[in-house]
């Protein structure tokens, strides 16, 4: 009978030790590849908020220099009063920068993920939308994001 339940034992086995490990080593592989795409899809999420942010403020920048004939005087509170999404900004995240009233004007937003996205006006009408850290997040390699 001894003999009968030594069987019975080994037939009952779990897996082994190795076969754990194994397991753990692929699951601990796949988890490090995962994290650092999952927390880069959410910064590309966050840059892609703060580019809407500041295509708003260009907007109401805009539509300020229409009512008030320049862009002289323009502020961030003023801008708000015009569009009341940018409110959501968090404060010192949007930033203006007139030029005097010629029509050069530069408006950011800083993105939680600490990329700032900017979109800047020059005497002779040229945009352009600037960005720092390039390469990361939502901000392409040439440093431009549209």
């Amino acid at each position: 009978m001894g003999g009968a339940l030594g069987i019975r034992g080994r037939s009952e086995a779990g897996f082994t030790l190795v076969e754990l490990l194994v397991v753990m080593l692929i699951l601990g592989l796949l988890a490090a590849i995962a994290i650092p795409a999952f927390f880069n899809q959410r910064d590309k999420a966050r840059d892609a908020e703060a580019k809407v942010q500041v295509r708003t403020a260009q907007t109401a920048l805009e539509a300020y220099a229409t009512d008030h004939g320049d862009y002289a005087g323009a502020t961030v509170p003023a801008l708000q009063t015009i569009e009341p999404a940018l409110r959501d900004v968090p404060s010192g995240n949007l930033v203006v920068q007139i030029r005097g009233a010629s029509g050069k004007y530069k408006v950011s937003v800083i993105s939680p993920s600490g990329d700032e996205f900017g979109v800047r006006r020059d005497v002779d009408d040229t945009v352009s939308y600037p960005c720092t850290v390039p390469g990361t997040g939502g901000c392409p390699s040439t440093g431009f994001w549209n």
